[in-house]
């Protein structure tokens, strides 16, 4: 049969979560609690960043890229994931599920860059204090950003040319509660090595090289901070890291068991599991993992709070 003729699917069928066996409202509730809460949080950082001047340092302008990032990267997400609670069969179409893998990707993809860039930040701040000021000006911290976002973009942009391009028959199943790049390949009535290989090339590139870099900078932050004689003055520097810590051991332990593997088609249950959890999970705890011991950001949302009572009595 020719393959054009074969290639009347024009949407697709997300499963989601079909084993929850009459949880679907409660799984709704809680996931809907989480994005509100990501929104928030990461909102919270946005604001705090651009109206307390104090924040103005590229330690949060990065950690401002992170937040901007991990809102969209829900909301790419999450409002599918909550149809697939509500209804038995939620639909996609084509175009609209291969431009939801494309930015999911794409930003997560960006993710790793700009923690990269928060780890060299890191490492120049402790490392290198006394060249810190003259190497992290206001132009070099906007060329790293715009450099972390070209990357991620860059990083899926040709795979993804490929996969607008398959054609798909017969099956439109995507056994995922999103447009994972695994369940689409599978259901494509082409072979489908090629993408396979370059996205497989793609994370091992992107995730083991930014890795690599994140793990050198914390050996180098960590020797300097055993080098500081004070046990005051080591606690402050560590304090600084222990976040971005936290967040990268929680990223990349969840992605390297998701995607460093040749088969994508392989345990789509458990991916869906972990998948879950980075998609909801990671941005939900970055807000408070890097506040909730951050003096500068507790002080500056203090400043927030005090100045909004004071506008609030002064109009009453």
């Amino acid at each position: 049969m020719d393959l054009q003729n074969k290639s009347m699917v024009t949407e697709f069928v997300l499963l989601g979560f079909p084993f929850l066996h009459g949880l679907h409202i409660v799984f709704f509730s809680l996931v809907l609690l989480m994005y509100i809460l990501t929104l928030m949080g990461n909102g919270f950082i946005l604001i705090v960043v651009m109206i307390d001047h104090r924040l103005h340092k590229p330690m949060y302008f990065f950690l401002s890229n992170l937040a901007f990032l991990e809102i969209w990267y829900t909301t790419v997400v999450v409002p599918k994931l909550l149809q697939t609670f509500v209804q038995t069969s939620t639909t996609i179409c084509i175009f609209c599920c291969l431009v939801q893998a494309f930015f999911h990707f794409f930003l997560g993809s960006t993710e790793f860059f700009i923690l990269t860039v928060m780890s060299l930040d890191r490492y120049l701040a402790i490392c290198k204090p006394l060249h810190y000021p003259a190497i992290m000006t206001k132009t070099f911290c906007l060329q790293l950003a715009l450099g972390a976002w070209l990357g991620g973009f860059m990083a899926i942009f040709f795979q993804t040319i490929l996969v607008f391009r398959l054609p798909f028959c017969d099956s439109n199943i995507i056994d995922h509660f999103y447009c994972d790049i695994g369940p689409i390949l599978k259901i494509a009535c082409t072979d489908t090595h090629l993408i396979e290989l370059l996205g497989f090339l793609a994370a091992v590139t992107i995730i083991l090289t930014s890795l690599f870099l994140n793990v050198v900078s914390y050996f180098y932050i960590i020797s300097t901070i055993l080098c500081i004689p004070s046990a005051m003055g080591r606690k402050k520097a560590f304090s600084t890291c222990t976040s971005h810590l936290t967040v990268i051991s929680i990223l990349y332990g969840a992605v390297l068991f998701m995607y460093l593997r040749p088969n994508v088609h392989s345990s789509f249950g458990l991916n869906r599991v972990v998948s879950m959890l980075n998609t909801l999970l990671t941005p939900l705890l970055n807000p408070f993992i890097y506040t909730i011991r951050n003096k500068e950001v507790k002080e500056a949302f203090r400043s927030v709070v005090t100045k909004k009572k004071s506008l609030l009595n002064h109009n009453f």
